[in-house]
């Protein structure tokens, strides 16, 4: 299995092995994520076990912050 996937809809993975909900991934760039309440730098090639849900086909950008309702009143 080979399928290429973006983590957190950003950053680009390679699927390794599947399982129930969760999949075994392999870092195709650097890149840093949190475990455990902790920062983690991961780095090319690193495995990690990821919850399906996690994982994106596409790229994902975040959504873009609108303007608080309160700041447009003040223009």
């Amino acid at each position: 299995m080979s399928e290429f996937y973006y983590y957190k809809g950003l950053y680009k993975v390679k699927v390794i092995t599947q399982s129930e909900g969760y999949r075994i991934v392999e870092a195709q760039e650097n890149f840093d994520d949190s475990q455990e309440g902790k920062k983690v730098s991961v780095k090319i090639g690193e495995q990690r076990i990821v919850p399906l849900e996690e994982l994106h086909k596409t790229k994902v950008l975040a959504p873009t912050i609108s303007e608080h309702l309160y700041e447009r009143k003040l223009e």
